[in-house]
C-alpha cells in the first residue's frame, strides 16, 4: 500500500502543445530572421543561437511533459521513477499568490538541499526549493498540494 498513488499532476494536452508550439515557432522565426535578412554577423550569430536554444527547449518540454508527477504516502515522484522529494524531506508547502512558484502549481521547501533538476513545464528543483506545475491544470496541483499538506500534518 505504500506505493499507492494518491494524486497525479500531468500536463493537459492543449497547454502542453501550445507551450511546445510557441517555443518551436519562436525558434523557427529567429533562425529564419537570421538567415533571410542577415543583420551584422554578431546579431546573426545571436539570433541563430537563441533560435536553436528555443527549439531545444521545445523538444525538452515535449519529452518532459510526457511524464506526470505522482504523490504517494512516501512522497513525490515522477512517472519515470525519479524521486522528487520524500515526505520526510519536505519542510512546508507554499501555495500563496506571492510564492515563487510555477504557473498553476505550488512550491515545496525542503529540509536539505537536493541536486538541481529541471523538467520544463512539469517540475524543477533548485537547492531547497522544488516547484511543481507549469503547463499543468491548477485543479490537479491544488488537490495534490492539499493532500501533501495533510500528509505533512499527519507526519508532524
Amino acid at each position: 500500500m505504500q506505493d499507492e498513488v494518491l494524486a497525479v499532476v500531468r500536463a493537459s494536452a492543449p497547454r502542453r502543445w501550445f507551450g511546445i508550439g510557441v517555443m518551436a515557432v519562436l525558434g523557427g522565426l529567429l533562425i529564419y530572421l537570421a538567415l533571410s535578412t542577415p543583420p551584422s554577423l554578431g546579431w546573426q550569430v545571436f539570433l541563430i543561437v537563441f533560435g536553436v536554444a528555443a527549439l531545444w527547449l521545445a523538444e525538452t518540454t515535449r519529452k518532459a511533459t510526457e511524464h506526470e508527477v505522482q504523490l504517494t504516502s512516501k512522497g513525490l515522484r515522477s512517472s519515470s521513477g525519479e524521486e522528487i522529494a520524500s515526505v520526510d524531506q519536505i519542510a512546508r508547502v507554499e501555495r500563496g499568490t506571492f510564492a515563487m512558484k510555477p504557473s498553476n502549481g505550488f512550491l515545496l521547501r525542503l529540509k536539505e538541499p537536493r541536486s538541481r533538476r529541471w523538467q520544463p513545464g512539469l517540475w524543477w528543483a533548485m537547492g531547497r526549493r522544488v516547484g511543481i506545475g507549469g503547463v499543468t491544470p491548477g485543479s490537479q496541483s491544488k488537490v495534490m498540494a492539499q493532500m501533501l499538506e495533510a500528509l505533512l500534518a499527519e507526519r508532524d
